[in-house]
């Protein structure tokens, strides 16, 4: 246990910060995830489709400004997506 008051101050902003990330991913991972299953589900992309792909591309680019993932994931999830919808 941390024993100065720097310390124990570092622990409290250390856990927001773990929580946060950790709701970061599992947005990211459940906007990705059901992407692929609504893109698998139809045949051709329809509107509805198009938009969830914008908001998706939209979040990953958050993603890589607030340091969360790599430029370098970003652009081969996005690539993969468009590739999945358009496909």
């Amino acid at each position: 246990m941390p024993h100065n008051k720097s310390t124990k101050k570092r622990v409290k902003t250390n856990e927001i910060r773990r929580r946060r990330n950790v709701a970061r991913g599992s947005r990211m991972r459940h906007a990705v995830r059901d992407l692929r299953k609504h893109a698998a589900a139809v045949e051709t992309p329809d509107e509805k489709l198009l938009e969830e792909l914008k908001d998706v591309t939209r979040l990953l680019d958050r993603m890589v400004t607030k340091g969360y993932i790599h430029k370098n994931k970003a652009a081969r999830l996005k690539s993969r997506l468009h590739h999945r919808v358009n496909g």
